[in-house]
C-alpha cells in the first residue's frame, strides 16, 4: 500500500542538507511539483515548528514532517527524502534524521490509513533500522513495497 503513494518520483536521496529547513523544503518538493499541497503547506510545518519544536521528529534518525489539511492540502500524498549523512532537528535523542516522510492529507480517513501502513514499517524494528541505513532507491523501495 505504501508503494502506491512512495512513487519513485516522490523519494529523493541527497548525500548532505544545509539544515533541517532545507531538508523540510526538500521533502515538499514532489509533493509541491505534483499539486498535492501548496507553499502554504510548508510554511505552517515552519510556523508549527517555531511554535512547538521539533514534534513531528518521531524517533531516532526519522522525521514526518506535517501540517493541518486546511493549512494547504490539495491532494493526499507522501514524499520521503533520505540524507545520508544526516541533519539536526534540534531533537535531541532522535537526532540525527536520515529519513524524513512527508504526509499530507484531505481528511481523518486517509491520514488514518497513510499512517497505519506507515506504523507497520515502523514498528518492526529490522525494518525500521534497514530503513534508516537504506540509502539507494533499490534499498528503500524494498522496504516500500512491503507494506
Amino acid at each position: 500500500m505504501l508503494a502506491k503513494w512512495l512513487t519513485s518520483d516522490r523519494i529523493n536521496i541527497v548525500e548532505r542538507v544545509e539544515d533541517w529547513r532545507a531538508a523540510i523544503r526538500l521533502s515538499a518538493a514532489p509533493l509541491l511539483s505534483a499539486g498535492a499541497i501548496s507553499p502554504d503547506y510548508v510554511d505552517a510545518i515552519f510556523a508549527s515548528h517555531q511554535q512547538l519544536g521539533p514534534y513531528y521528529v518521531i524517533a531516532p534518525g526519522l522525521a514526518m514532517p506535517h501540517a493541518r489539511p486546511e493549512e494547504g492540502v490539495i491532494t493526499p500524498g507522501l514524499s520521503m527524502l533520505y540524507v545520508k549523512q544526516g541533519v539536526n532537528f534540534d531533537a535531541q535523542e532522535n537526532d540525527p534524521v536520515y529519513v524524513i516522510v512527508m504526509l499530507c492529507a484531505i481528511n481523518g480517513e486517509e491520514h488514518l490509513e497513510m499512517i497505519s501502513h506507515l506504523a507497520e514499517l515502523f514498528s518492526d524494528e529490522d525494518d525500521f533500522q534497514a530503513l534508516i541505513k537504506a540509502d539507494t532507491y533499490p534499498a528503500l523501495n524494498a522496504l516500500i513495497q512491503k507494506y
